[in-house]
């Protein structure tokens, strides 16, 4: 890979393009130009990204692309890419998008790796690396938040990524294992309570975040499950909005009223937190993960946890595919990902020694 192409020019990816134009020949699409104060090292176009023939004209001069549009546009791009025989990564939580890129992968000629974010994404790798660390398993929980550090009102919550991909995760089935059995379960139940460091949080089931990990494990292990982590009472909330109000009909509509009432605020932190409980060498044992990342200044400029946190991730899986550390062809998932060699990358360091603020 030499010229790489970055969808969607939001914060993420503006950040993603930013990372990886210290290694790759960068160009950055959306719809309009973005308005930043920043002089950006990669070139910048524009263009209808839900035009497949503009995507088929754009993209045919590059050797990879990676999409950071909401997830309902991947399915498209993935396509043009496989086609066109590139490269292709995404941040997407959306199960059937994720299915339909997969089975796109037996006949790609690059590599089709979608997922790459922080969940699902940075987490799995880290849930497959304590993992491995056993010779029989039990469980493996795994849980994130992405929250505003100093909450208001009673959702106690602000839009910092895509509106449509928390409702989407909000709104779909999850995938788990339970009792040593592969099923799917209601998002937004399973409530539990977490105490990290003194703070009352709730987690609670959410859509996607294991990626392919249930099919990975089916018939290692008892349980398996991811959540999200939320303030206390931030579940029930959305419950009431989409469900009593029926508002899961009207996705735009919701989207749009979150949004206006809970903007992105710019000091965030990103809650990470893995369990994995089995035996090593006959003695039940539990191995722990646990990071709060803090916003943190790149380049002369302060990015927000969720953004770097996302960028960083699938900045580093491209540089891997890069290096030669995962292979150049066919079907990524993410617990495939060694943990040390995603931290031995540029961007993947971040993870190790970011800086709070």
């Amino acid at each position: 890979m030499k010229r790489l192409c970055v969808l969607g020019l939001g914060k993420v990816g503006t950040l993603v393009a930013i990372l990886l134009s210290k290694r790759f020949e960068v160009t950055g699409v959306d719809k309009k130009a973005p308005h930043y104060d920043l002089d950006m090292p990669f070139k910048i176009a524009n263009g209808d990204l839900s035009d497949t023939l503009f995507l088929q004209t754009l993209l045919k001069d590059f050797d990879g692309v990676v999409s950071a549009l909401p997830y309902f546009l991947n399915k498209q791009v993935a396509k043009v890419a496989h086609d066109l025989g590139l490269h292709y990564f995404d941040l997407t939580e959306d199960v059937e998008t994720t299915s339909y890129i997969r089975s796109l992968s037996p006949t790609s000629r690059g590599v089709m790796a979608p997922q790459c974010g922080l969940a699902p994404g940075f987490i799995g790798i880290v849930g497959a690396h304590l993992a491995n660390g056993f010779t029989k398993l039990r469980d493996i929980e795994l849980r994130v938040g992405a929250l505003p550090r100093y909450p208001n009102g009673l959702l106690a919550y602000s839009f910092t990524w895509s509106p449509e991909g928390v409702i989407n995760e909000y709104l779909n089935d999850a995938e788990v294992i339970h009792n040593g059995k592969r099923k799917m379960v209601p998002s937004l139940d399973g409530i539990e309570y977490i105490n990290i460091e003194g703070q009352e949080f709730e987690a609670f089931s959410t859509s996607g975040g294991l990626g392919t990990m249930c099919e990975t494990y089916e018939g290692r292990l008892d349980t398996l499950n991811y959540k999200t982590i939320r303030y206390p009472g931030h579940g029930k909330l959305m419950k009431f909005l989409m469900y009593e109000l029926i508002l899961k009909e009207q996705k735009e509509l919701l989207t749009d009223i979150l949004y206006k009432a809970k903007p992105p605020v710019q000091d965030d932190v990103v809650y990470v937190y893995a369990v994995v409980e089995g035996w090593k060498n006959k003695r039940l044992l539990r191995d722990e993960y646990f990071e709060a990342f803090h916003p943190i200044e790149i380049q002369g400029s302060m990015w927000r946890a969720i953004s770097w946190t996302t960028a960083a991730s699938i900045a580093a899986v491209v540089e891997m595919v890069q290096d030669g550390s995962l292979p150049g062809q066919g079907f990524i998932k993410q617990e495939d990902i060694s943990f040390d060699d995603f931290l031995r990358t540029d961007n993947g360091a971040l993870y190790k020694h970011h800086t709070r603020v």
